[in-house]
């Protein structure tokens, strides 16, 4: 037997190994994806009328109320990430340390998972805007941020 000791995988003998089923199943919603979708665009569509009044500051904190967590709810998590990012576009450059400030510790680390999620797709939403965004929020929650929106499992896309 001639094998090549770096193709093998030896988590395959090891029984106490975790499987990502196994590492992510925790982190599962039980909401059905249709529920979670209609929850989305009701959400979708409570940030709009606050946007259209004005009240930019209540609409990301609408948008950043009871993400969508789970490997099914792709649908749902599109139209919530799509809808924060529209809320930070439409927020003005001098007001966006005094949005963040409004924020508590959570939001703002979930504030962070939008960022990132909006700036892993450059040909769909403004990396610009999310930038500018990306250096206030670290400005005003620190790297620690970052440290806990890439070591959690929970993703918003």
């Amino acid at each position: 037997m001639n094998y090549n000791w770096r193709t093998i995988d030896i988590d395959q003998y090891d029984e106490d190994a975790y499987t990502e089923d196994e590492i992510l199943a925790s982190f599962e919603s039980q909401m059905p994806a249709d529920q979670a979708e209609a929850l989305a665009q009701t959400q979708n569509t409570d940030v709009r009328n606050l946007l259209t009044r004005g009240e930019y500051g209540n609409a990301l904190l609408r948008a950043l109320e009871d993400p969508p967590y789970g490997r099914h709810l792709t649908q749902a998590k599109a139209i919530i990430t799509q809808t924060v990012v529209d809320t930070l576009s439409l927020i003005r450059a001098t007001d966006i340390e005094s949005t963040i400030s409004t924020l508590n510790f959570d939001q703002k680390d979930l504030l962070m998972k939008y960022l990132y999620a909006g700036l892993a797709k450059p040909e769909v939403y403004n990396s610009g805007v999310l930038l500018t965004w990306h250096e206030k929020l670290t400005k005003i929650a620190g790297t620690g941020c970052i440290v806990r929106v890439m070591s959690d499992k929970r993703t918003v896309l």
